[in-house]
């Protein structure tokens, strides 16, 4: 049964507003996957905060154009789902890399990252970093270490001065 002009409309809205939201957008070819399989692909997702969804090429390409993104209608073809990363980008693309290795069915085609359309490559690199908290505690813990370094060297100070004082006390007492 076809959709009406403004169901159709309704969707290309709500599409516009995910990819807007989204800090990244994943496209994938899933034909082959059982029903199972995308409802537990679903699952993890919602569990990770992010959304997966079938979306209709036409409708999606026209999203895009509406919000200024180009070059995605290369990647919107076949059988197309859309994996939505709201809080974190790196999100989406672990999850799809790491279910992709049970399941071969499920094929990356590519995506928008921070409203730039990006390549298999780039999603793949995207998947091997690390998850956001891991990143700021890296960033945190090498923003510290000057911090505790200074703090290390002025307490030594301090220990010398205490001991060359404690010294001459001492001499001073025999």
């Amino acid at each position: 049964m076809s959709k009406t002009r403004e169901e159709k409309s309704q969707i290309v809205e709500q599409l516009k507003e995910n990819f807007q939201k989204a800090q990244s957008v994943i496209l994938t070819d899933y034909k082959g996957l059982t029903v199972e399989d995308e409802t537990a692909l679903r699952k993890k997702f919602r569990e990770a905060g992010a959304k997966y969804e079938v979306i209709k090429n036409t409708l999606a390409e026209r999203a895009a154009k509406e919000i200024g993104i180009e070059g995605i209608e290369n990647f919107l073809t076949g059988t197309t789902a859309a994996a939505y990363g709201f809080d974190d980008p790196v999100t989406p693309a672990k999850i799809l890399a790491e279910y992709a290795k049970e399941h071969e069915q499920i094929k990356v085609k590519g995506g928008i990252v921070n409203g730039k359309v990006v390549g298999i490559d780039e999603i793949n690199v995207l998947a091997e970093l690390p998850p956001k908290e891991q990143l700021i505690a890296k960033m945190l813990g090498s923003m510290q270490a000057p911090i505790f370094g200074l703090a290390g060297a002025l307490s030594g100070i301090l220990r010398k001065l205490l001991y060359a004082l404690n010294a001459i006390s001492e001499a001073k007492k025999a």
